[in-house]
């Protein structure tokens, strides 16, 4: 069994470049775009526990915000979870996170997000 502690640094430049835009489209009121630099985030930083529960966490502060509680309610088992279950590497591969989709469906990973990934 592998277990992910670290992500790779040119991962991590990708993971943080998401969050940066999240944050711009967040402040600028764009939730929709907001919430897709989110997403792309989680799919980067899945594989890794500090990173997945932070986005999760991102995306439970997000539902507050957008007074989602669906998403809300939806991110307290995955921020519970979601971290566990990256460092023992048994995480649904492309899966966007947010409470829309369930928790446990792979889904597949935009060819740029695979490109980052397969580099490391």
């Amino acid at each position: 069994m592998k277990f992910n502690t670290h992500i790779p640094l040119r991962t991590r430049y990708y993971f943080l470049r998401e969050l940066v835009q999240y944050r711009t489209c967040l402040r600028a009121g764009n939730y929709v775009h907001a919430w897709f630099h989110l997403e792309r985030a989680h799919v980067l930083g899945q594989a890794y526990p500090l990173e997945h529960t932070y986005a999760h966490l991102l995306m439970l502060k997000f539902g507050f915000i957008i007074r989602d509680f669906k998403e809300v309610l939806g991110q307290i088992p995955r921020l519970l979870v979601g971290g566990v279950k990256s460092f023992v590497g048994k995480i649904p591969v492309g899966n966007t996170g947010g409470a829309n989709v369930p928790p446990l469906r792979p889904m597949p990973i935009p060819p740029d997000l695979q490109e980052i990934l397969r580099r490391g």
